[in-house]
């Protein structure tokens, strides 16, 4: 008996350790929101509830859950994503800057949201033979300054593991809060106007 009850203290112990360290989804949807909202102005829809990781708490018995409620409450504490370091604030500050010029952009179709995450330029025909130069190097700027910010995200929760799944959140997040018209590329790659 002693044997068994050392077995499943051995076992929840190990669960524990798993709590904190997979990726809060839910969290980075909230945390990308916040960024979108602050670089493009407006206020996000809502965000869709993320499906639980596999092999994650909620995905785990309901015995073991109520038995992990009793032994840690900690476990229950909600997570955050942290966006507050003065590297996030500088990427951040630079993408609303550019905000103004690629939004036009967006609205006119030259440039939409790709599904990774990333900007695109899609046609270049409707913008002046005298501006395509300032349009790809705005999309270049603005991919770069998308790229540092998911690789300061992951690192300030020091996380950097995370950076593709902080990738993937915000690509979704692009998308589902563009505005009315602007070209969004769907999971197949297809282009469609949101």
């Amino acid at each position: 008996m002693r044997a068994l009850q050392t077995m499943i203290m051995g076992a929840l112990l190990s669960a524990c350790v798993t709590i904190n360290v997979y990726f809060p989804a839910a969290a980075a949807e909230r945390a990308a929101d916040r960024i979108i909202e602050d670089v493009w102005g407006g206020t996000p829809p809502p965000a869709a509830p993320a499906p639980a990781p596999q092999g994650s708490l909620e995905t785990s018995t309901p015995l073991l859950v109520a038995v992990l409620d009793l032994l840690l409450p900690a476990a229950q504490a909600q997570a955050d994503i942290d966006i507050s370091s003065p590297a996030i604030a500088a990427i951040k500050g630079r993408m609303e800057r550019r905000h103004s010029q690629l939004a036009p952009l967006y609205a006119g179709g030259a440039v939409g949201l790709a599904n990774d995450g990333t900007v695109a330029v899609r046609d270049l025909n409707v913008v002046p033979l005298k501006d395509r130069q300032t349009v790809q190097r705005l999309v270049a700027e603005e991919n770069a300054d998308r790229k540092s910010l998911y690789a300061e995200i992951a690192r300030a929760n020091q996380h950097p593991e995370w950076e593709g799944d902080i990738r993937a959140t915000f690509a979704r997040r692009w998308i589902a809060n563009a505005r009315p018209g602007w070209p969004v590329q769907r999971p197949d790659g297809s282009w469609a106007s949101r």
